[in-house]
């Protein structure tokens, strides 16, 4: 239909967006690789540098979808000044076409970014995410401890010669269900077993209740079973740690966070933050469209009453700073369970997008 219909001057529009858009990207991820690693390297100047290659090499699809959207909003901008400069868009104006009819095949490329960006990002991000984490808590921080990995909704976490297994943790990591506790001696004999079905994480002091302890002794073929309403177990100092490694949304994809979720919400634990990333995923890859629908028409009112591209570019960043704002402060309200889930992922990509497609299909010409 006339919609995908591309003629000379969409060939020429869309050259120079892919263009600006890929050049946008490499700049913004150079830019935080940079910034990044100086910071990295200044704080774990002891790791070794193959280290730090092998953790970047991780991390680097992660920060390129972050920059995405960014990279979209450079292109639409740079894209509709550049025919500005030489202008292409008062001829295009004078020719009949619309805003939206000129700027189409612009957000029919950034859909198709989005698109591909989200069902990419869902499903490798979680994989390289797994595997930067170990090459960081292992080769970087030294603190192998620290990693975890969740698989089939289970929590393995190590601490020098103890082993927990948790079924489900809190947001918070304060509060765990399902807790099995392994204690080895230095030739990783067991010598004690703990299971208990709810547990309060007080830093140092664990609260068990509704356990069983079994003793392992050569004295005996058979473990010495003993039963608990309440007990308190003071843990090592790094188990503290297990509070840091609660956040799980960015080592699941999409349908494991669903499942995750509702196995949490079964156990009777706060699912408000996993909510929210669970939204969030989808409308983060739609940020970059939102944010070029919102710059598009400020830009070219600019243009059309002779406004500089300084100007243009700053009411551009201004719009795309004011974007950011809402959908963080959404987010943060949200996780704190003052707005919905939905509504704080979803709330600034509603407000500002239903704001630039109003100013847009008012500019006709």
């Amino acid at each position: 239909g006339t919609l995908f219909y591309v003629n000379r001057a969409d060939r020429y529009i869309l050259g120079l967006f892919w263009t600006t858009f890929i050049a946008g990207l490499l700049v913004f991820v150079t830019l935080f690789l940079a910034t990044d690693m100086m910071s990295a390297l200044v704080r774990f100047n002891n790791a070794e540098t193959s280290a730090f290659v092998k953790y970047y090499l991780f991390y680097l699809p992660e920060i390129v979808h972050r920059m995405i959207p960014v990279a979209t909003v450079v292109g639409t901008v740079m894209t509709i000044s550049t025919l500005n400069k030489g202008s292409e868009l008062i001829a295009l104006f004078a020719s009949g076409l619309s805003l939206f009819r000129i700027s189409r095949w612009i957000f029919i490329s950034i859909l198709l970014v989005a698109v591909l960006d989200y069902g990419l990002a869902d499903r490798l991000l979680p994989v390289f995410s797994k595997q930067k984490n170990y090459t960081y808590y292992t080769d970087i921080a030294k603190k192998p401890g620290q990693f975890q990995t969740i698989k089939t909704n289970k929590i393995w976490y190590r601490s020098k010669n103890n082993l927990f297994n948790i079924q489900t943790l809190n947001a918070t990591g304060n509060r765990a269900q399902g807790l099995t506790l392994y204690f080895f001696d230095e030739n990783w004999k067991l010598l004690q077993l703990i299971t208990a079905k709810d547990v309060d994480l007080n830093g140092k002091q664990w609260i068990l209740h509704d356990g069983s302890i079994s003793v392992f002794t050569t004295e005996s073929s058979f473990p010495l079973l003993t039963e608990f309403q309440t007990k308190t177990v003071s843990m090592s100092e790094d188990a503290q740690d297990l509070r840091n490694t609660g956040q799980t949304s960015d080592l699941l994809t999409q349908s494991e966070l669903s499942r995750f979720i509702s196995k949490n919400k079964e156990a009777g634990l706060d699912t408000i933050r996993y909510e929210v990333e669970f939204y969030s995923k989808l409308s983060f890859a739609l940020a970059g469209l939102v944010m070029s629908i919102l710059a598009i028409p400020f830009l070219v009112g600019e243009v059309r009453h002779g406004g500089s591209m300084v100007k243009n570019v700053s009411i551009c960043l201004a719009l795309v700073m004011g974007y950011w704002i809402l959908y963080s402060s959404a987010q943060t309200v949200g996780q704190h369970g003052q707005l919905p889930p939905i509504i704080a992922a979803w709330g600034a990509n509603l407000v500002m997008g239903s704001l630039g497609g109003y100013f847009l299909l008012r500019l006709k010409r």
